[in-house]
Parts: structure tokens; C-alpha cells; sequence
């Protein structure tokens, strides 16, 4: 007995990451393996959360038996896409753009497995576009698709009260030129993406359809000959993208956004927005998922949805000794041994912990004459945690300050503390006061 396809748009659909699809997709699809592909333009060296939802539709068209196809936008990332933008790309250099393209590359065989019988293929727009020359591209390409077709995608429309170029207006003959060449050399019959990139899409299938009917002995202009699928853009509560923390683009790149600040970015998820988010970022079943709420709702201050989502992404990103580091690091400041734990903390680590807390930069001769301690949190942190050392003392007496959470009984107590990292000092004052006194030698 033939063994049957999986219901990928059904998967979809469940996920809530189905926006739109041409025609018959879920037919062909339920009838035949086939070959989709997503790009993935270098405008930096790393792929950020974004992206991440995009990817996971590759993830998701891999496991229903079918082959997924990487393609790093090289030639593209040269011109920029203007979906989505409200103004021009800064073009990036030749050099740039190949080592961009080397890291993108190297990220995305994390999520796809790129061995088996449908394994991932990773693909370079360059390959095939540095060698068409502009002639053969309005030859060959652009008499198919009309000024008329072009202007009225929305990713033209809404750039033409601002101006767009015609290197971005260009943009999507390129894809769709993309689309074409590997559903012709590679067989690749499926396009996926963001919903913003449906008219860009379209134009692919668009493309192959004429150009298949032109070279066609029976010119039947009803044929489908490639299909599409695009997903919802992820966005936050109120509507604006997803995929961002108030310091910028959470990446994928450990370099450029840590694990403990990636597991952090999951773990502050809103409640509103964590069933979404662990439908369209992990590969938890339904009834998992469906369980999960259940107990999240019992009791949300235990944010066990956020929680499942962290652990899942982080661990797929970056790793299980990563995902448990950034654990360990989150609990630091409510565990029994918290001083030791801050010690064997690395300096970068530490300072995102405390990367809310003020901090106040005093020289390693300025520690040294403090007097006592009541001077140190005073006259010698510039008044910024204690006004004087009258209120400093009296705090300190009503046991309502610690350093390195450590209690402070003594006002006049030497200066002589063991400077974490050999350079910073952790202040409490209060309950939820802290401050990271930094030593600079």
C-alpha cells in the first residue's frame, strides 16, 4: 500500500501560518512530492526571528515528505525588494554581500536536514544571474510580463507616491525570473513566504505560466504550472512586526543577540501573543500545544506557555547546553548561591542580566579611599543610589541594602568587598533597587 502524503497546508491551516495559496495547491500537494522553495535576500550576515517564521515553513515542507529548497538571494540582495519598505535599500558591496551569503547558508542547515531522501538543497541566485546579460533579460524575461501586471502589485503601489526606482521596480521580474529557473533546471514546482511577498510570488507563477504556454505547441492558457503559498506576517499585539526587542533585530546569530537574551526575548512574550507564536516557531503537535494552554491558564504567573516556546527555539538555535545556560542565568538572582553563581557568570552574560540596572562608573582609586561603606554608596557613586550619606546610613541600619547580596548591617563596615568579574559591585536598595557599581582600573 502506498504510504500517504502528510496534509502539509493542513498543517498550515491548524498553525495558523496559512494566508493565502494559488489554486489546487492542496490537491497537488496531497497527490505528489514535490520540490518548494523560499528566498532569503543577504542584507546582513544573519538571518533574524523573522525570518525564522519563513524558514519554518521550509521545516514544515521537509517533514511532509516533500524537498525544500534554500535559495540565498545573492544576485537579488544586489537590487533590494522593496515589499514592505518605505523607502530604498542601501546597496551593499560585492564583498559584503558573499560573506553575508556564506553565513545565511551555514545558518539555515540548523533547521533543514540537508541528507536523505528529500534532503535540502541550498541554491544561489548568482550562479544563474551573473552571466545574463540586461539584453537577454528583456528578451528573455521582461516581454512577458507587463508595465500594467508589474504596477499593480502592492509592493509598487504603495512606493509609487514616495518614487521607486526602476532597480526596485525591477525587483520582482527578478524573482520571478528565480522561480522559473529552478521550476525549469530543478523541477521546483512551489513558492513559499510572507504574506508581503504574494505579489512577487504570483509574478513567478505568472512568468512560467506564459513562458511555458509560449513554448507550448497547444497554448492552453488554463494550465497551472507552479503554485504558491504565503504565510501571515507575525506581528505583536499591537500590530507592528514581530520579531524585534526595544535594543533592535533579535538574530540568530549568537554574536549578535546572546542565547540568554534570546531565551529572555521568548520568555517575556505577551499572553496574548503566546499561542501564536508556539504554533508558528516550534514543532510541538496540536495536542501538545492545546494541553499546554490548558495549564498556562490555570496560572499565567507561571507563563508555562513562554516557557514550552523558549525552551523549543532556543534549543533548536542555539543548542541544549546554550538553552540551559540562559535558564540557569535567568534564575541567577532568586537562586540560594547567587553569589557564587554571579562569579562563574561570564562578564557579557552578567552585564545582560543586569543590562536594565544603572550603572555608575567610579575608578579603582576612587573604591580604594572610600571610608566606609556609607561613603561608597554615597559621595563616591556621584549621589546616584543614595541623595547623602545621612539616608545612606539610615537605610543601612533598617537592613534595607545589600552588595552582592549580601546583607549590610554596618554603616562605617570597611570597604573590602570581592568585585565580581574583579570589576563590578551589585547595590541593592529595597526590594527591587539595584545598581552595578563598575570599577574601572
Amino acid at each position: 500500500m502506498e504510504k500517504q502524503i502528510p496534509n502539509l497546508i493542513e498543517e498550515l491551516r491548524w498553525r495558523g501560518m496559512l494566508q493565502d495559496s494559488t489554486p489546487d495547491t492542496e490537491k497537488h500537494l496531497l497527490e505528489n512530492k514535490i520540490s518548494g522553495y523560499i528566498g532569503f535576500d543577504p542584507t546582513a550576515d544573519s538571518l533574524h526571528i523573522g525570518n525564522l517564521a519563513t524558514i519554518m515553513l521550509l521545516v514544515h515542507l521537509q517533514r511532509a515528505g516533500h524537498t525544500p529548497y534554500a535559495l540565498v538571494g545573492g544576485a537579488t540582495g544586489m537590487v533590494g525588494d522593496p515589499s514592505g519598505k518605505s523607502a530604498e535599500r542601501n546597496l551593499l558591496d560585492e564583498k559584503t554581500l558573499r560573506h553575508n551569503e556564506k553565513c545565511i547558508g551555514e545558518q539555515l542547515q540548523k533547521f533543514l536536514d540537508f541528507e536523505g531522501e528529500n534532503a535540502a538543497v541550498l541554491v544561489n541566485n548568482y550562479d544563474w544571474f551573473k552571466n545574463f546579460s540586461f539584453l537577454e533579460v528583456l528578451r528573455d524575461v521582461g516581454k512577458h510580463l507587463s508595465v500594467n501586471y508589474m504596477m499593480a502589485k502592492d509592493s509598487v503601489k504603495t512606493r509609487l507616491e514616495t518614487g521607486i526606482s526602476f532597480t526596485e521596480f525591477s525587483y520582482q521580474l527578478l524573482q520571478a525570473y528565480d522561480f522559473y529557473h529552478l521550476y525549469k533546471n530543478h523541477g521546483v514546482k512551489l513558492q513559499m513566504g510572507g504574506s508581503d511577498q504574494w505579489g512577487n510570488i504570483t509574478s513567478g507563477t505568472e512568468l512560467i505560466r506564459r513562458i511555458s504556454n509560449a513554448e507550448s505547441d497547444n497554448n492552453d492558457d488554463t494550465r497551472e504550472h507552479a503554485f504558491a503559498v504565503t504565510c501571515p506576517l507575525v506581528t505583536k499585539a499591537d500590530g507592528t512586526k514581530f520579531g524585534k526587542s526595544e535594543s533592535g533585530n533579535v538574530w540568530l546569530d549568537p554574536n549578535l543577540t546572546s542565547p540568554y537574551k534570546f531565551y529572555q526575548f521568548w520568555l517575556n512574550a505577551d499572553d496574548d501573543v503566546a499561542p501564536r507564536l508556539i504554533r508558528v516557531f516550534t514543532l510541538l503537535d496540536k495536542e501538545t500545544i492545546e494541553s499546554l494552554e490548558i495549564e498556562h491558564n490555570k496560572d499565567k504567573g507561571q507563563r508555562i506557555l513562554q516557557k514550552a516556546l523558549a525552551e523549543d527555539v532556543t534549543v533548536r538555535v542555539h543548542g541544549q547546553e546554550a538553552y540551559e545556560n540562559a535558564v540557569e542565568a535567568s534564575g541567577i538572582l532568586f537562586s540560594k548561591d547567587v553569589l557564587k553563581k554571579l562569579q562563574q557568570t561570564d562578564e557579557k552574560t552578567l552585564l545582560e542580566i543586569f543590562e536594565d540596572v544603572p550603572q555608575i562608573h567610579i575608578s579603582l582609586d576612587e573604591y580604594h579611599q572610600a571610608e566606609n561603606v556609607t561613603e561608597l554608596l554615597s559621595t563616591i557613586a556621584k549621589d546616584e543610589i543614595f541623595a547623602s550619606k545621612s539616608e545612606a546610613k539610615k537605610m543601612i541600619k533598617g537592613g534595607g541594602v545589600s552588595i552582592n547580596k549580601a546583607k549590610i548591617a554596618d554603616p562605617v563596615m570597611e570597604v573590602n568587598f570581592a568585585l565580581l568579574q574583579d570589576k563590578y559591585l551589585l547595590v541593592q536598595r529595597g526590594k527591587k533597587n539595584y545598581y552595578l557599581i563598575c570599577v574601572n582600573k
